[in-house]
């Protein structure tokens, strides 16, 4: 036995020590390469308020008529984009245009009628100062002179007025928008007052809402506002009108929001989220840019002690091209800008070292 382990003693201890001296060194550990950070801190911003609102079209009208006629084109149906100054009724004009002929006539008899009177008054004018007339003759020749004038602007103020119930027959829309309602068929006779058609210009945009009562004192004191639109980005209203006066069964009060002339993807009758002004808060803040986004899941990469660390973030409302975080992140902790090259860095740090 004592054989046996004076010689297996120098083996085993060869073999250790050619094992050792075949063994791979640890891996040493990586630097973070170095990216562009924000170190977060709370920051003032407006603290506000939300409630739903309904948009409305600023622009909203039915057209009636104002002539009698038969419709003889619609060239418009329901929800149809109609241009400004299209015509969208026209109806048939014989007995505006036969008025329009008669009043025309009537002019140009009244025309010659009072070429004649002025002819007739000079030559009297002449006579009488040679004191060849009397002063009664004068006076008659003045007052045909002034009746021949008279209706004169008559017989044409009678013609503008046949000339506008020729243009009463052609319906055409004040401005651009969509075609809400018909009111009248191809064939209908139709009186003066009938209304024709509806619709609405989505130029011009409105936003109504209710606020409680007990919050209109901020509400009033600050007068700022914004939309919040389906794409995270905001809508500041250029006006703010608040009604004097509360609902007495809600106890409620109105305020309507002016939006200004903008492709918003807003339409007259959606329901929208108002975002009013109270006071201001402490808030955190992050850039857009620094967000990495998972269908409905947003998060940033945290620099830390082992490299940048993916986190999801819980955020709140949108301030330009900053977004609030209302949980994931803390006072002091620093997040990556470039969420591609914090991405990078960490593959780099997960894959092994080179031998």
């Amino acid at each position: 036995m004592n054989t046996w382990r004076s010689l297996l003693g120098p083996l085993w201890a060869a073999t250790l020590v050619a094992c050792s001296a075949g063994a791979p060194e640890a891996p040493a550990a990586r630097a973070t390469p170095e990216l562009a950070a924000l170190t977060l801190q709370p920051e003032s911003a407006l603290r506000e308020r939300v409630w739903d609102g309904v948009v409305e079209a600023i622009n909203q009208a039915t057209l009636s008529a104002q002539t009698g006629g038969r419709v003889l084109e619609l060239p418009y149906d329901v929800n149809d984009y109609v241009p400004a100054g299209a015509v969208v009724v026209r109806f048939t004009a014989v007995e505006q245009q036969s008025g329009q002929r008669r009043a025309q006539a009537a002019l140009a008899a009244a025309q010659a009628a009072a070429t004649e009177a002025e002819a007739n008054y000079r030559r009297i004018a002449e006579v009488f100062e040679k004191k060849l007339v009397a002063r009664a003759q004068l006076d008659q020749a003045t007052a045909q002179r002034d009746a021949a004038r008279a209706a004169l602007e008559s017989a044409r103020a009678a013609v503008r007025e046949a000339g506008e119930q020729v243009d009463y027959t052609v319906i055409r829309a004040p401005y651009s928008g969509i075609l809400t309602q018909r009111h009248v068929e191809l064939g209908e006779t139709v009186r003066p007052g009938q209304p024709l058609v509806s619709g609405l210009s989505l130029n011009q945009l409105r936003v109504n809402v209710e606020i409680p009562q007990s919050d209109m004192l901020a509400v009033r004191e600050h007068g700022k506002a914004s939309v919040l639109l389906a794409d995270g980005q905001r809508l500041a209203a250029a006006r703010m009108v608040v009604f004097p006066f509360a609902d007495p069964a809600s106890h409620s009060f109105k305020v309507r929001l002016e939006l200004p002339d903008a492709e918003t993807g807003l339409h007259p009758g959606m329901t929208v989220k108002a975002a009013f002004v109270i006071g201001v808060a402490e808030r955190l803040l992050v850039p857009l840019s620094a967000l990495v986004r998972r269908s409905e899941i947003a998060g940033v990469y945290v620099l830390g002690e082992h490299g940048p660390q993916l986190r999801q973030l819980r955020l709140g409302h949108r301030f330009g091209e900053r977004v609030e975080v209302l949980a994931g992140l803390s006072t002091g902790e620093r997040i990556a800008l470039d969420p591609n090259a914090a991405r990078l860095a960490l593959a780099a740090l997960r894959e092994p070292a080179d031998d």
